[in-house]
């Protein structure tokens, strides 16, 4: 059998070289769209919805005071004669802690006391002369009235003469340095001299603020701890016993306040706490970061916040399903913790979240796909 050769020309080699070089191309493209579509594979992590106990807390800021304490001033205006108390001392109500200069005041009591004996003697003597028709109605009126009043100034004089002792009007302890003696303690409603502070330091309380977005949270009785500074490793525990319905500066009165001053700023409210503590190591003024604990879920079904995505459809995840494709699937939310949130519909126990975003293509890349395989 004979075998012929045929021989090509060089139209048909090239034409041959052409499809040759068409196919390794196309099968390069091939592979290489393989290796891209393993990269982004590899590159998505996943995290299972999971089942666990959530609580949800609020977080604030706030200062440690007793809860009972108390200014000392005076009701008069004289000079500190002695101080019998000192910082640290612990005091009974009743118990007398300083004295005023009563020099001033006790001779004002004497000339008083004297006033009234020589107006009730008057009295005595104008009444005896009205009774035997001596002395008019109007006499007796008016020595009755200097009478009267000479008795109004001697208790007036004898009340202040009193108030030169100081006492202490509640239990406690004497909180920072007493004024000096020698000082002069000014009475007065609008700015009287403090002589020393009371506190009662076996019961505190935390006046914290709150944010407006996180008032609402916010109710009577709920537990929360806190941390302070000088006992960072220890944890004390508190409870809320009052929501203040007003925010710390008043801003909705515009009598007090200014609108423009406040609508640029946040706003916050007054919450107060009882604390917990049994050893009284917590001091009046210490900073407390308060955690409220606002709500507890045993078992929720939970997912990391970190998953959770928004657009005006709602809250979703990105649901990796078992054939390797990505679906958008809207849920309801429910409590958030520090780094979970619960999810009340919409996803199962198990199921695959994407929790990393594929990365994205270069530019070169992205010209392959716009133009199909390199030729």
């Amino acid at each position: 059998m004979k075998v012929r050769l045929i021989r090509l020309n060089g139209k048909a080699k090239a034409a041959i070289a052409a499809v040759v070089l068409v196919a390794v191309a196309f099968g390069g493209w091939h592979y290489v769209q393989g290796k891209q579509e393993a990269k982004k594979a590899a590159d998505v992590e996943t995290t299972k919805v999971v089942r666990m106990d959530l609580k949800s807390t609020v977080s604030a800021t706030g200062t440690i005071r007793p809860v009972d304490s108390v200014e000392v001033s005076s009701k008069i205006t004289a000079r500190l004669k002695s101080v019998l108390v000192k910082e640290n001392d612990t005091v009974t109500a009743g118990q007398t802690i300083a004295t005023l200069d009563a020099k001033d005041y006790n001779s004002k009591r004497d000339q008083a006391s004297y006033k009234v004996e020589n107006a009730k003697a008057k009295y005595d003597r104008v009444r005896y002369l009205y009774e035997i028709g001596a002395d008019t109605q109007q006499q007796l009126e008016d020595a009755k009235l200097d009478y009267d009043t000479a008795v109004s100034t001697l208790t007036q004089a004898e009340s202040d003469a009193g108030e030169t002792s100081i006492v202490a009007p509640i239990d406690g302890t004497v909180v920072g340095e007493p004024k000096t003696v020698g000082t002069m303690a000014v009475a007065g409603s609008d700015n009287p001299t403090v002589i020393m502070r009371i506190a009662n330091l076996s019961s505190k309380q935390i006046l914290a603020k709150v944010d407006e977005t996180d008032i609402g949270d916010i109710q009577i009785g709920q537990e929360a701890t806190f941390t302070v500074d000088t006992y960072s490793d220890r944890t004390f525990t508190a409870r809320v016993t009052k929501i203040s319905q007003t925010d710390t500066a008043n801003s909705w009165d515009t009598k007090t306040s200014s609108s423009s001053s406040t609508s640029a700023s946040v706003i916050y409210y007054y919450v107060t706490l009882d604390v917990d503590d049994p050893e009284s190591l917590l001091k009046p003024a210490m900073t407390a970061r308060v955690e409220i604990h606002t709500a507890n879920r045993p078992g929720a079904l939970a997912v990391p916040i970190s998953t959770l995505k928004t657009d005006p459809n709602g809250s979703y995840v990105i649901v990796k399903n078992e054939d390797g494709t990505q679906e958008n699937r809207y849920v309801e939310t429910g409590i958030y913790s520090d780094e979970y949130v619960e999810i009340l519909s919409g996803l199962e126990e198990g199921e695959d979240i994407v929790s990393t975003y594929t990365k994205k293509n270069t530019a070169s890349n992205k010209q392959q796909q716009r133009g199909g395989p390199p030729m």
